[in-house]
């Protein structure tokens, strides 16, 4: 039911884009902007009280609980853990807004800030580490750490909607719990095959600035055609196979190129520039957190801050669910400050490589990045690196980072989408997987020719609103689960310290009697 209804929903949305982009793309606008004008507050509030509800699992008496039994041991290594985070989570979307996000807010930053200035690049560094640091990742933490808890402790199914059995009891398995899922799969799918069709952009921007070939819309079909028989390929190798191996290949890849622009460009000035930013996000994170702007017209926190938050909840099923299946046997305080903590700091440092070497090339070697950026924000990575020596071939690593991580996302979403439409099976069939593989791939072809890609982009947002009310729903259902099991724990406890007292006792009582005969 749920992958029939939610394929059939998702058809109809293509089919609208396919035959009347203009029609979709307003009617998303309109209900983007209602979104953000009308609930812009919601966002925010619930973005930073994730951040707040993860943290405070990590830390309170909860934090020593297992996301598994307690004599299970993590699946994979530390490495491998980290980088399928990577990899599921953010690993595209760091590649392409790496240099063009810090350059954006330089030349267009926030209220209050002059554009151009020393100011405008050091606020435009904090927010590129805001909008990618510990808020998106508690966003992940939340409903990855509620699934994990649910499926491996508890024994539940891998869906979204078993999260809710404290709250809803048998009723998860009823309407209200199928709508649940259909809800998580339609926002995973529209999020994954956007991303599909932006990520094409990408490559063939790249191939059109290294190679001089034009991003018509046959070389993007071309791209989309390889990479879907490529992570297809994958994904029929299984998680431990196929996503595990690209995943770390692709985290030593970025580590490669990471260093390379950190080496050959501005090295100074990229330590400066972290080092004094993570202390200004440090310092501010609470105010940006919390940051409107009432007493005025100005739309960039809606342009940026809200869409990123509306963003990072709309990817949340998909990530949240691969996340929660590759941690099993992981404490809860290990798996949030794991999930939050080591990915937040790795795209910090990213940003001030990347972002920092954009900026300094902005503003210091006047290089016209800023208004390519302006112009068209896929160049912007390509354009910076051809400025640094050994530019074409950290060019040409760039490019096959970005497919790799591209297939790599693309398997990861195969695996999930499986896992939501086939009752939480925790290893799809290959034949579900493939038929999700190609959907996805059918979806960014037509939406490119039709050009309704925006419009999709958009409407995958817009499901953000209710799944955000969602996941307040798992937390609070994760809280009274972890309360009624911590209540147990303590019982029995104190049921043995209880029975150690009586042994001890009835071996002292026998001790006075042994005595007293003696």
């Amino acid at each position: 039911m749920v992958f029939a209804v939610a394929l059939a929903i998702i058809l109809a949305f293509v089919l609208w884009g396919a035959f009347f982009p203009d029609q979709l793309g307003s009617a998303a606008q309109a209900a983007l902007d209602f979104s953000t004008e009308k609930f812009g507050w919601f966002y925010l509030l619930v973005a930073f009280g994730f951040l707040v509800f993860a943290l405070y699992l990590a830390f309170s008496r909860f934090g020593k609980i297992k996301l598994g039994q307690d004599d299970d041991e993590p699946e994979y290594s530390t490495t491998s853990w980290f980088a399928m985070l990577f990899s599921a989570g953010m690993g595209i979307g760091l590649v392409f807004w790496g240099v063009a996000e810090p350059v954006s807010h330089y030349i267009d930053p926030p209220e209050g800030t002059e554009p151009g200035t020393a100011q405008a690049a050091q606020v435009a560094m904090r927010y590129s580490f805001f909008h990618w640091g510990l808020h998106p990742w508690a966003i992940y933490s939340v409903i990855s750490l509620a699934l994990a808890y649910f499926q491996f402790r508890k024994g539940y199914k891998g869906l979204i909607s078993s999260t809710f059995v404290p709250l809803l009891g048998d009723r998860v398995n009823g309407p209200i719990g199928k709508a649940i899922d259909i809800l998580a799969v339609i926002a995973t799918a529209f999020g994954v095959a956007t991303s599909l069709g932006l990520g094409t952009l990408q490559i063939a921007g790249g191939i059109q600035q290294i190679f001089g070939y034009s991003s018509t819309i046959l070389v993007q079909v071309l791209i989309i055609a390889v990479v879907t028989v490529l992570y297809l390929i994958s994904s029929t190798t299984g998680l431990d196979k196929g996503i595990r191996i690209l995943s770390n290949v692709n985290l030593i890849v970025a580590i490669v190129l990471m260093l390379f622009v950190l080496f050959v460009g501005p090295t100074a000035f990229i330590f400066d520039t972290f080092t004094v930013t993570l202390g200004g996000y440090v310092q501010n994170i609470v105010q940006m957190s919390l940051r409107m702007t009432p007493f005025s017209d100005s739309t960039w926190v809606a342009a940026w801050t809200l869409f990123y938050w509306a963003w990072w909840i709309s990817w949340a099923p998909f990530v949240g669910t691969f996340i929660a299946r590759v941690s099993r046997g992981r404490t809860i305080r290990e798996f949030v400050l794991g999930v939050m903590l080591v990915p937040s700091l790795f795209g910090c440092f990213w940003f001030a490589v990347f972002g920092g070497s954009g900026i300094y090339s902005a503003r210091f070697e006047g290089s016209g990045l800023a208004a390519a950026v302006e112009e068209d924000v896929t160049s912007a990575l390509f354009l910076m690196l051809q400025n640094l020596p050994l530019g074409a071939i950290a060019a040409m690593i760039a490019l096959l980072l970005i497919a790799m991580f591209f297939i790599t996302s693309a398997d990861s979403a195969t695996f999930v989408l499986g896992m939501l439409s086939s009752n939480g099976d925790l290893n799809p069939s290959s034949k579900i997987k493939i038929t999700w593989g190609l959907v996805q791939s059918s979806i960014a072809v037509v939406l490119l020719i039709s050009g309704g890609l925006t419009a999709l982009q958009t409407a995958s947002i817009v499901v953000a609103l209710p799944f955000a009310i969602i996941m307040i729903g798992m937390c609070v259902s994760l809280y009274k689960a972890l309360s009624e099991e911590d209540r147990e724990i303590r019982k029995r406890e104190r049921r043995v310290i209880a029975e150690y007292k009586a042994m001890l006792d009835a071996a002292a009582e026998r001790d006075k009697e042994l005595f007293a005969k003696k």
